[in-house]
């Protein structure tokens, strides 16, 4: 089982930006300057983040960001699978893997968002089979757990 974790160097945010580019301009797409700043924002956060706190940090950057052209650009880096929409904690963050191996398991953390990427393909399968047998299919490449990562348990009872 792989797992990979968030790296948050200026060396390690300037290249998974300089990855994001080049991934788009393989594909035809285009990074515009508000897709980076997205991404950028992503990238140097611990955890996820949900749209509105993504906006106010956009502002101080772009006083005119609207709630629009942000989920435009959120549509666009998960479409590209530059970032994950959580529905666990109703956040996104960005895929710390873009490029490299593929992750078919996103563990999130309820409590603070932090979010691990895991691949288990055999995992994944036992998952499909399951729901199969159920009568459903898997919508997505990726399954989300809920969970309660390490430092959160470890956190005294009411701590944010």
């Amino acid at each position: 089982m792989n797992t990979t974790s968030h790296a948050h160097s200026e060396a390690a945010v300037t290249r998974r930006l300089q990855t994001a580019e080049q991934l788009c301009k393989q594909r035809g797409t285009r990074l515009t300057p508000l897709r980076r700043l997205v991404l950028e924002t992503l990238l140097r956060q611990p955890g996820s983040m949900k749209a509105y706190d993504l906006l106010d940090a956009l502002r101080q950057a772009q006083p005119g960001a609207a709630p629009p052209t942000v989920y435009r650009a959120l549509d666009f880096l998960t479409e590209q699978g530059l970032i994950h929409r959580l529905d666990a904690v109703n956040a996104w963050s960005a895929c710390t893997d873009a490029a490299g191996h593929p992750h078919d398991l996103l563990i999130v953390c309820i409590r603070c968002g932090t979010v691990a990427e895991l691949s288990d393909p055999a995992l994944s399968q036992r998952l499909a089979d399951c729901v199969s047998q159920a009568g459903f299919v898997l919508d997505g490449h990726e399954t989300e757990l809920r969970a309660v990562c390490a430092r959160c348990q470890a956190a005294p009872p009411g701590a944010p």
